[in-house]
């Protein structure tokens, strides 16, 4: 790309998670989960703009509603296609760059995903990710960056569900079609087994402690680094959630 790309986050989001309905707008210390992610994007500099992508069923009905009143792009498209849904969600931004992002992340370091966004402009590849072939991150400080027409071309010719189902899988299952790079942690952060994003009740219970601890000192910006600090000074904070699972793609 000649000019600078519009590089858009998309959120996947839905109010009907299997193991914690509604838990994108649950709250989180004062706020809803959806807000505390979206809060975070916001500060990130490399970001053009945020669009959550939702489905068509009437139970995003009030996620959609959410966005509209709290100023958020909003796309809404298949509940199961999720690969089409976020396509679909970014050419109604006009995206070059997707920086794609789950709605279950509300700890997601904005400087993280800035990162990603400056390596993918600096090199000649087609992903950037640090939660692809290659985990030293903590669960839910993830970023992936791609461009747009690659992501779109794979929604065009591939027909796996699986792949339908987890928007990014193909680019990961394929290393010989593509130029993947990997971002790999500081040592000081890899801690792969440490959960950081908002799949269970007890993840929900672990956020708000650390929101609770961290906010006051740091305000609603503090990243990693303050995070895998009070988790080594509280180490018991780890236990409520260490026991959850998660589900693998195939």
């Amino acid at each position: 790309m000649s000019h600078r790309p519009r590089i858009v986050a998309s959120i996947e989001a839905r109010m009907g998670s299997t193991r914690l309905p509604g838990k994108v707008l649950m709250d989180i210390h004062g706020r809803p989960a959806l807000q505390r992610l979206i809060d975070r994007l916001r500060m990130c500099r490399t970001l053009d703009d945020i669009i959550v992508a939702t489905s068509t069923c009437t139970g995003d009905n009030v996620l959609a509603q959410w966005c509209a009143d709290n100023g958020v792009a909003c796309f809404r498209g298949s509940e199961n296609d999720v690969l089409n849904r976020v396509v679909e969600a970014h050419r109604f931004m006009r995206s070059d760059l997707v920086v794609e992002i789950t709605g279950d992340c509300p700890l997601t370091d904005p400087d993280i995903v800035d990162l990603g966004v400056e390596t993918f402009l600096a090199h000649n590849a087609d992903v950037v990710s640090n939660c692809g072939r290659i985990l030293t991150w903590p669960m839910g400080q993830y970023v992936q960056v791609f461009p747009l027409a690659l992501l779109a071309a794979v929604d065009r010719e591939v027909g796996d569900q699986a792949v339908h189902e987890h928007v990014s899988l193909y680019f990961y299952e394929h290393p010989e079609k593509y130029k993947l790079l990997d971002l790999l942690a500081p040592r000081r952060w890899q801690e792969t087994g440490w959960r950081m994003q908002l799949d269970y009740r007890e993840d929900l219970h672990f956020l708000n402690a650390v929101y609770a601890r961290l906010e006051p000192l740091y305000g609603e910006g503090f990243g990693i680094e303050e995070v895998v600090a009070l988790l080594r000074r509280e180490p018991e904070l780890l236990a409520i959630n260490r026991h959850c699972q998660e589900t693998p793609a195939r």
